[in-house]
C-alpha cells in the first residue's frame, strides 16, 4: 500500500468518529483527488446523499485545479439543489512531500438554523437574508460538470450559439481554472452541452492552455 493510500485508509475511521460525535446533521467525506470522477472513498452521514464512488463538487474541482498551491476552505456555506443549507469545511490532505492528493470534508446541514435566523431577522426588521451559492453534490460527476457549465451561461445571459470565439475561450478558461478538465470525458461532455463538435472543444482547450494563466 502506498503512503497516500495508507493516509486515506486511516482517515475513514476519523470520518466515522466525527460524524458520530456531531450527530445526524453531520456528514464527513474523504476524497481521493487522484480519481475526481469517483473521488469519494469514505463517507459517514448523509447530508449530501452521496455514497462511496461519488464525485467531488464544484468546490473540490476548484481545489484540484490549484494543485499543491490550494489552501483549506473553512466555514463556507452553500445550498444544495434540493434546498439544504450546508455549512462546510474542506481540509486538504497532503503526503510527506507536501503534495495535495485528497481532502477531508465536514458538511453540516444548518437549514433549520438558517430558517430561524431569517425569521428572527424579519421579526427584528433587519436584513439577514443573503444569497447563498448553490452547489451540486452527487454521485454523478456529469451532473456537477453540467451545473458548472450552466452557471457560466446564466452569467452571460445568452444562448451558447450566440457566443463569440473570445467568449467561448473565456468559458473554456473558466472551466480549466475550476478543474473540470481533470475529469475523464469532460471535454466531450462540455462540447455536447454547448452544442459544438468535440474537435472544436479540443481546439479551444488547446488554445487556452497554450495561452497559459491569465
Amino acid at each position: 500500500m502506498s503512503e497516500q493510500d495508507a493516509i486515506l485508509a486511516a482517515l475513514a475511521p476519523v470520518a466515522d468518529g466525527i460524524a458520530a460525535t456531531l450527530g445526524s446533521f453531520c456528514e464527513v467525506v474523504v476524497h481521493d483527488f487522484r480519481q475526481p470522477d469517483a473521488s469519494v472513498v469514505a463517507i459517514a452521514g448523509s447530508v449530501t446523499e452521496r455514497t462511496v464512488g461519488g464525485s467531488m463538487s464544484e468546490i473540490g474541482m476548484g481545489l484540484l485545479a490549484r494543485g499543491d498551491a490550494a489552501e483549506d476552505q473553512l466555514n463556507y456555506v452553500t445550498r444544495t439543489a434540493s434546498g439544504k443549507l450546508v455549512k462546510s469545511s474542506t481540509m486538504l490532505v497532503r503526503d510527506s512531500g507536501g503534495s495535495v492528493f485528497g481532502a477531508l470534508c465536514v458538511n453540516l446541514d444548518v437549514t433549520a438554523l438558517g430558517q430561524l435566523r431569517t425569521l428572527v431577522g424579519e421579526l427584528a426588521d433587519v436584513g439577514t437574508t443573503t444569497e447563498t451559492p448553490t452547489t451540486t453534490f452527487g454521485d454523478d460527476v456529469e451532473a456537477v460538470i453540467d451545473a458548472i457549465v450552466d452557471e457560466h451561461q446564466l452569467r452571460l445571459n445568452k444562448p451558447w450559439t450566440a457566443l463569440s470565439r473570445d467568449e467561448r475561450l473565456d468559458l473554456f478558461r473558466s472551466l480549466q481554472d475550476r478543474g473540470v478538465f481533470a475529469v475523464r470525458r469532460a471535454v466531450p461532455q462540455v462540447a455536447a452541452r454547448i452544442g459544438i463538435s468535440r474537435a472544436s472543444a479540443y481546439n479551444y482547450l488547446s488554445d487556452i492552455r497554450a495561452q497559459g494563466a491569465p
